[in-house]
């Protein structure tokens, strides 16, 4: 054989291999076209910058994780119905928001060729992680090394948040079900919380809660969590753990920190809710699960956003509800 047969049959066959590597590689990344976001608080990303107006009541981020998702996926159509405060009750019902808006229930978003859902939801049911935040730093005082927060949520007994939690999964796996039915097609992913409390310390500046509640607050989500991933697996969807991942991010963790700690951010975060830095670590889970490592990066704004004056009247509202 000659030297150009050769060099000819060794060009073939690298060309061979790299066509047959791309198409493998092509083969192995799931493409989804048409996605929409549902959930709450943690998936709408209040304060994050910059924040939609449609309605701005729900304080929906333009770089929350879904809007990170959709931008890492390429998607065509990309719907966020997400809103802050939602239960399961507004998946099929309507949502008052402050300053005088509405979200249309959220299923509504979804279609018979909607081929990706991801959920966020479950945590405001039976107002479970408002009554947490909301209890548990003004108990402090009374026994700060105790667990003044776990005695008053134990009646007779009987922890009420873990029983309101039990009653949750029923109503997510309802949720799941809604999304099957309305777009039988999907991919469904239920997305997990991350983690707020360290597994060891305190950090009474940012998370002013007595040192026997921090374990506690962590058991709360812990149980919050495997609830929807029961939930999920019930009815044929997907879920998506980003509490272990999150380890070393929790609101303690300082500059590694993905959660905002009691302290209002006008221009980063709500208390107790997602920091932008989260929402790119839940956005990257998100789309590992999903078969794709592309890195996630920010987003240019899509819509019209808020200016300082509304963000503060957004922000006094909330504060007073």
């Amino acid at each position: 054989m000659t030297l150009r047969r050769v060099l000819t049959a060794a060009v073939v066959v690298v060309t061979s291999l790299v066509t047959v590597g791309a198409g493998a590689a092509a083969a192995a990344t799931p493409s989804y076209s048409r996605y929409v976001a549902l959930g709450d608080s943690y998936t709408s990303g209040p304060f994050i910058p910059f924040l939609r107006l449609d309605p701005i009541g729900c304080v929906r981020s333009t770089n929350n994780y879904p809007a990170l998702l959709a931008a890492t996926l390429h998607v065509s159509s990309y719907t966020d119905v997400s809103c802050g405060g939602a239960d399961t009750t507004n998946m099929t019902n309507p949502q008052s928001v402050p300053l005088f808006g509405t979200n249309k229930p959220q299923f509504n978003a979804l279609r018979a060729d909607t081929d990706l859902v991801t959920v966020g939801i479950g945590g405001n049911d039976d107002s479970v992680f408002g009554n947490v935040v909301g209890t548990c730093p003004g108990l402090r005082d009374s026994d700060p090394h105790g667990a003044p927060c776990k005695a008053h949520f134990t009646v007779n007994g009987q922890d009420v948040l873990l029983a309101s939690i039990a009653a949750t999964q029923g109503k997510v796996a309802a949720v799941v079900q809604g999304i099957h039915q309305r777009s039988p097609h999907a991919k469904v992913l239920v997305i997990g919380y991350p983690r707020i409390a360290p597994p060891t310390g305190t950090c009474p500046d940012v998370l002013p809660f007595a040192d026997g509640d921090y374990p506690y607050l962590d058991s709360i989500e812990r149980a919050l969590n495997a609830a929807l991933s029961t939930a999920a697996g019930g009815g044929g969807a997907t879920y998506v753990d980003t509490y272990t991942p999150s380890l070393g991010h929790d609101a303690c963790a300082g500059s590694n920190a993905w959660i905002q700690g009691k302290n209002f951010n006008l221009f980063a975060a709500y208390p107790y809710h997602p920091l932008k830095a989260g929402m790119v670590g839940e956005a990257a889970i998100i789309a590992r699960t999903l078969g794709v490592s592309r890195s996630v990066t920010s987003v240019a704004p899509t819509a019209p956003t808020a200016g300082v004056s509304t963000l503060t009247k957004l922000a006094n509202a909330l504060l007073k509800g």
